[in-house]
């Protein structure tokens, strides 16, 4: 889910593609994959090599401050998007032992920008109000990673407008400000079951995988992979990937659909193939409503019916590779 994100990505498709600054690259790549054949399909977790280093099983009674914080504005994450982020338990809270991340529809004034923003503002104390609440959670400051397979198990929410993401930015923006430093959705989902000529079944179940990077807005670029899957618009399903130097898995359910190596990324202040994706990144959990993704597919604008709705999450589980099993074809992404 992009920090400037995708409305600002659709608008400037066309001066994007025109860049001049890496003519020979594409700046924006979007294939639609086919769910693999049963049992061709790699499965990760069967493999050697792992060695789990770090999980939330939502198992307390209260979210856990020591691993996640939340991001509290109003920005819309450069997409208008329609909530306003809290840290009400009202947003985000434990019931039964998963995470429900809940957006509601409810007038809401907080800062309308988020700190990393505020600076550059002319008026940096500046608040806005948005007709929606919701949640974001991070690992920043926590816990990041770099390289090693990380899971989620979830639950999607479902209507025009609704947004869920589970992705990764960068811990520290070594190579420049977004996008040059990079971006992971690990999974994005807009308008589940919603109408949807195209999908199997006559209703919206596409998930996404993608990566940002390049330049400096608006000179990034993306490279992103989506699947039709009927199963998430029910229950809980699996969602992840494998990151090892020069490769990107995604996995739905533990086994990967898409693949992305070194090559088809690049960032603009680094001539290392590997870059950005070499350096620690940390999780971001939110359920957005509304912005340009949402908006512009299915059936246009947010449906404000049926509210409250939430992204729920059962586990988070984080795996890297044992120093004894640091040749293991699964945990460097060798084939």
């Amino acid at each position: 889910m992009m920090t400037y994100r995708r409305a600002a990505l659709i608008a400037l498709a066309a001066s994007l593609a025109a860049c001049q600054t890496a003519p020979e690259r594409e700046r924006k790549v979007i294939s639609t994959v086919e769910r693999p054949e049963p049992g061709t399909a790699r499965t990760p977790g069967n493999e050697s090599g792992w060695q789990m280093v770090w999980a939330d099983e939502f198992d307390g009674d209260e979210i856990d401050i020591g691993k996640w914080q939340f991001d509290v504005d109003c920005w819309g994450g450069g997409n208008n998007e329609r909530q306003c982020y809290t840290d009400s338990s009202r947003n985000a809270r434990i019931e039964d032992g998963i995470l429900r991340i809940i957006a509601r529809k409810e007038s809401h004034t907080g800062p309308a920008y988020p700190p990393h923003v505020r600076a550059s503002q002319a008026d940096p104390d500046a608040l806005a109000t948005k007709p929606f609440t919701s949640a974001r959670l991070v690992t920043r400051g926590k816990a990041a990673w770099q390289y090693g397979r990380i899971e989620i198990r979830a639950r999607l929410p479902q209507g025009q407008g609704t947004w869920p993401a589970i992705w990764m930015l960068p811990e520290d923006n070594a190579y420049g400000t977004w996008a040059a430093s990079g971006e992971i959705d690990i999974l994005e989902a807009v308008n589940l079951g919603v109408p949807c000529a195209k999908c199997p079944g006559g209703v919206e179940n596409t998930i996404l995988g993608t990566l940002h990077f390049g330049g400096l807005w608006p000179d990034n670029a993306l490279n992103s992979s989506e699947m039709h899957a009927p199963e998430v618009l029910e229950g809980f399903h699996t969602y992840g990937i494998i990151w090892a130097p020069g490769v990107i898995e995604w996995t739905l359910n533990g086994q990967v659909f898409a693949r992305k190596e070194a090559g088809s990324w690049w960032s603009v202040n680094s001539a290392d193939p590997l870059a950005p994706f070499d350096k620690p990144f940390h999780l971001i959990l939110n359920l957005a409503v509304g912005g340009g993704l949402p908006e512009e597919r299915g059936l246009g604008g947010v449906d404000e019916s049926g509210y409250p709705k939430s992204l729920d999450v059962d586990w988070v589980r984080v795996w890297q590779c044992r120093p004894e099993g640091a040749s293991d074809a699964g945990c460097t992404g060798k084939r």
